[in-house]
């Protein structure tokens, strides 16, 4: 029995080895080109868009922090002033800052 089994096994095996690079139906072989060209597509169209949508936010983030630098700047030039003159500047500063910020988080072109 084990040598009926076994024989069995190995004719299988054997059989199943035939099978391996044989020539594909030419319009499979199109059909299974088409589909990954699709795929791969696809997955380029979804890798430019991740790196647009990463451009555009290190950008914006580059704005902000342009602009936290140069509110830092204007209130010490604030400094210098006194009274109304350095309320007022601040105030223009503090302006400056909040519109830079709104720019910077509006969403880009499409």
């Amino acid at each position: 029995m084990n040598r009926v089994l076994t024989m069995l096994i190995a004719g299988a095996f054997a059989a199943s080895l035939g099978a391996c690079n044989k020539a594909e139906d030419p319009a499979e072989v199109q059909e299974d080109v088409a589909a990954a060209e699709m795929e791969a597509t696809e997955e380029v169209a979804e890798a430019q868009t991740d790196l647009t949508q990463d451009t555009m936010e290190g950008q914006a983030e580059t704005a902000i922090a342009q602009a936290e630098g140069e509110h830092k700047i204007a209130m010490e030039r604030c400094e210098a002033l006194a009274g109304d003159e350095q309320k007022a500047c601040k105030d223009e500063a503090d302006a400056t800052l909040k519109a830079a910020k709104q720019a910077a988080s509006l969403p880009g072109p499409s």
